[in-house]
């Protein structure tokens, strides 16, 4: 699952580090780190929370948070990019990449990029150096961090045949867009080959591109064996449409009604305030649901709602975090 695979990855940049990645956290810190992680992951403003763990020591939030105010300004400014290096100098690789690029950020066109420690350059190649050596020893994490790194795409196809999710969804969605020669039959076979071994690895947006060949191929059990998997990643277009089949608003693929998953599911969807217009679609459908509803089914949804929020991971559209595969 992507919970694990970034945990492995936090305990892979541990390693890499010269020193710890990040202080240890209260309770309450890491509650905050948490939450504004979640926001950042929906489109929402997480500073406020992700600036209580940034500000005792996490590398992961000071990451999140150098991102969040990059975006919010469209831009890198002297306070993104003082968390940004922070992350960086504690061993965070995306902040390095991240650092990295900004050399082609609209802060250069606009001539007012503040001056940081390390040239983007000299950011690229510390993280180059820090990566090549585990990629080398046949680590999948490494293997796609050095395609990130240098955008040369035989790392991201070794870190696929190695068994990394992003990296297989990224090879399907390339070979999607005419990479490579193949006749048309084995490009569609090698496209469906690696949609699902990333989906099999936990990725959302691979299951999400999985199902849409099994709806091809009339497959109706494994559209809703999927679609069900996908909602349990948190991945919030795939909550979204699997409470409207489960609550048949409409329903195509055999699901049986379940007005209280249903309606259920779709009311996780009006945390999202900030980003997306899921949280409009929601509001659209619930009524037509609410309406074939009996009052202890509609307490039953809110009862499910909660229990989901307490067993499953946050809602969260799965934002890449350097926006390329």
């Amino acid at each position: 699952m992507l919970v694990k695979a970034a945990t492995s990855l936090i305990l892979l940049l541990l390693t890499w580090a010269g020193n710890s990645f990040a202080n240890e956290l209260t309770p309450d810190q890491q509650a905050a780190k948490e939450r504004g992680a979640a926001l950042f992951n929906q489109y929402r403003v997480g500073e406020a929370e992700l600036r209580i763990a940034a500000e005792a020591g996490d590398a992961d939030a000071q990451f999140y948070l150098g991102e969040e105010l990059r975006e919010l300004n469209r831009f890198m400014t002297r306070e993104s990019q003082k968390w940004l290096e922070s992350a960086a100098n504690q061993g965070h690789i995306y902040a390095m990449i991240r650092l990295g690029r900004s050399g082609n950020d609209l802060c250069t066109i606009m001539s007012n990029c503040p001056q940081g420690s390390k040239t983007p350059d000299e950011w690229l190649k510390h993280a180059y150096r820090i990566t090549l050596p585990l990629a080398e020893q046949g680590d999948a994490e490494a293997m796609f961090l050095m395609y990130k790194i240098t955008l040369d795409t035989e790392w991201r196809t070794k870190a696929a045949n190695a068994g990394h999710a992003l990296a297989q969804y990224g090879e399907a969605i390339s070979i999607e867009q005419g990479t490579g020669f193949y006749l048309f039959r084995s490009r569609q076979q090698e496209i469906e080959k690696w949609f699902k071994a990333s989906a099999e690895g936990g990725y959302p947006k691979s299951m999400e591109h999985y199902l849409a060949i099994l709806v091809e191929r009339e497959d109706w059990e494994g559209v809703r064996h999927w679609q069900h998997r996908i909602a349990e990643t948190g991945y919030a277009p795939g909550i979204f449409e699997l409470g409207m089949h489960l609550a048949h608003e409409p329903e195509r693929y055999g699901h049986e009604l379940d007005l209280v998953k249903g309606y259920g599911l779709l009311s996780l969807l009006l945390e999202l305030d900030g980003g997306g217009n899921l949280r409009r679609f929601a509001q659209h459908v619930m009524p037509k649901v609410a309406a074939k509803m009996t009052p202890e089914e509609f307490e039953q949804a809110l009862e499910f709602a909660e229990e989901w929020r307490a067993t499953h991971p946050p809602v969260s559209y799965f934002p890449d975090k350097l926006s390329i595969y």
